[in-house]
């Protein structure tokens, strides 16, 4: 696998929209997305969490800068790299960004088991009605589900947050 990092044609981008007048009203609640990218700021101490906490299988590395970790065989569910600085601090609260991310497990028996797991490493988790709620060493939110989801931003942990 060939992995590069190329500038993003913002202005092509930008050009789907010529003409258009209607709002985006955001994504509906069934929209499934298969691979997110995360800025993280030591990738030594986030490869641990997802691979030995959650226990991601380790796909793909770009040299010391960025990893993809997935579940399952699939080429890459999430990215972490270290783009925006090693050691780089999370973005300030009220920031614009993901708040936080599902991570569908099969059924409750595996959602008990990847709990207690993060509970066994002293990771700080939240039990909510949608599911538990947890942070990467960099402060990214995880929502550990069994099925979808949609929590609004004021639910607790996540208004607050950056993830």
């Amino acid at each position: 696998m060939r992995i590069a990092s190329v500038p993003l044609d913002l202005e092509g981008l930008l050009s789907e929209l010529s003409g258009r007048s209607d709002e985006w009203g955001g994504l509906p609640p069934e929209a499934m997305i298969g691979h997110v990218n995360l800025r993280v700021a030591n990738l030594a101490e986030t490869e641990s969490f997802y691979a030995s906490v959650l226990g991601f299988d380790i796909i793909a590395r770009y040299e010391s800068q960025a990893l993809f970790v997935s579940a399952g065989g699939y080429h890459g569910h999430v990215g972490l790299n270290t783009w925006d600085g090693v050691d780089a601090p999370p973005p300030p609260s009220g920031s614009i960004g993901l708040r936080y991310f599902d991570v569908r497990l099969p059924n409750t028996v595996e959602l008990d088991r990847v709990t207690k797991q993060v509970r066994d490493a002293g990771v700080t988790l939240e039990e909510t009605p949608a599911g538990v709620l947890v942070h990467d060493p960099c402060a990214n939110a995880l929502l550990l589900t069994t099925s979808a989801h949609v929590m609004t931003p004021t639910q607790k942990g996540l208004s607050d947050e950056r993830g």
